[in-house]
């Protein structure tokens, strides 16, 4: 049978090593019967995850029998993890899955150098600044490449074991395990995450009055030119600055603020898709649904699927007039 093994060590996120257990171990083959045997590892007997503490019933000696080796997210990423961890992860031959963080240990363990990899978006740009061979992708939910399988934060993990399951087991057994952990199997892993929205840039940024005029101006369908003449530029000089300053150009940004400002009003109000639209800038309908799925993954209709606006209070009845 195939043998997963779940890495624990002290740090570890509770809900990503609670993954791989519960996907791996509800998965059912067509005659009932175990599709894996998943057992969980770690150096000590007794391991520090937040506000639990578990008790591991296996040592780094499973890894030996492993197939499939699941390292989980690490809480806090300034914490060594013990070499026995690392030297056994550079040495495994098994595929590897990584969840959440759990890119930075198999990062760490030089196993992502030269690959492709997805990590927690909060995450991605600390992932690339530390590990610079290799290439990491922060907006999707999963990348599959090769052999070392490595997934963005939370729910993400939940995709990429039913990913795996799919390709060892084919499409009925995930989807009766997509239906015992009552979850979507439908999911791909090229979607975006759905990432919170940007913190304004520091104070004290060289560019930050014109930043919050653009971001007072989102409603305005404001161009290259008309950014350049507020902040008294050419358009050539600004196109510099920001790429110096912000790495990236200034409709680019202001774009990026206008589907944020979009996900705010998508989530907090009833407007109609199209009236977000207008609000946040964009002329045109179509326009504002491309730009939106670039950058979140969806139509901006899906997205409001997922997070609906709270349902507004209902009105207490009028009171009663005295005669």
């Amino acid at each position: 049978m195939h043998q997963v093994v779940v890495l624990a060590y002290d740090g570890v996120v509770p809900f990503d090593l609670s993954v791989p257990v519960e996907v791996f171990g509800r998965a059912r083959l067509a005659d009932g019967g175990p599709a894996y045997a998943v057992r969980v590892c770690a150096v000590t007997d007794e391991v520090r995850a937040g506000a639990v503490s578990l008790r591991v019933p296996y040592d780094l000696s499973a890894l030996a029998d492993a197939d499939t080796v699941v390292v989980p997210g690490v809480a806090d990423l300034d914490v060594p993890v013990p070499a026995a961890i690392l030297d056994a992860l550079a040495g495994a031959s098994a595929r590897l899955l990584s969840i959440c963080t759990g890119a930075f240990v198999l990062a760490a363990a030089g196993r992502l150098d030269g690959r492709r990899a997805a990590t927690h978006w909060a995450a991605a740009a600390e992932l690339a600044r530390r590990h610079p061979a290799v290439t990491v992708d922060p907006g999707v939910l999963f990348v599959a490449d090769g052999p070392v399988l490595t997934s963005a934060g939370a729910a993400a993990g939940l995709d990429l074991c039913l990913h795996v399951v799919r390709g060892d087991h084919g499409a009925t057994v995930a989807a009766d395990t997509a239906r015992s952990c009552v979850m979507p199997l439908e999911r791909a892993g090229g979607q975006a995450q759905f990432i919170a929205y940007e913190p304004p840039a520091p104070a004290g940024h060289g560019l930050q009055p014109l930043l919050d005029w653009l971001t007072d101006n989102l409603h305005r369908p404001l161009t290259l030119a008309d950014i350049a003449a507020h902040a008294s530029m050419s358009t050539r000089s600004l196109s510099r600055r920001f790429r110096d300053q912000i790495g990236t150009t200034p409709v680019q940004w202001l774009n990026r603020q206008r589907i944020r400002r979009a996900q705010q009003l998508l989530e907090r109000t009833d407007h109609p898709v199209e009236r977000v639209g207008t609000l946040v800038g964009f002329t045109s309908p179509t326009a504002f649904r491309e730009s939106f799925r670039q950058l979140v993954g969806v139509p901006p209709r899906a997205y409001r699927t997922v997070f609906p606006p709270a349902p507004r209070p209902a009105l207490a009845p009028p009171r009663p007039r005295r005669s």
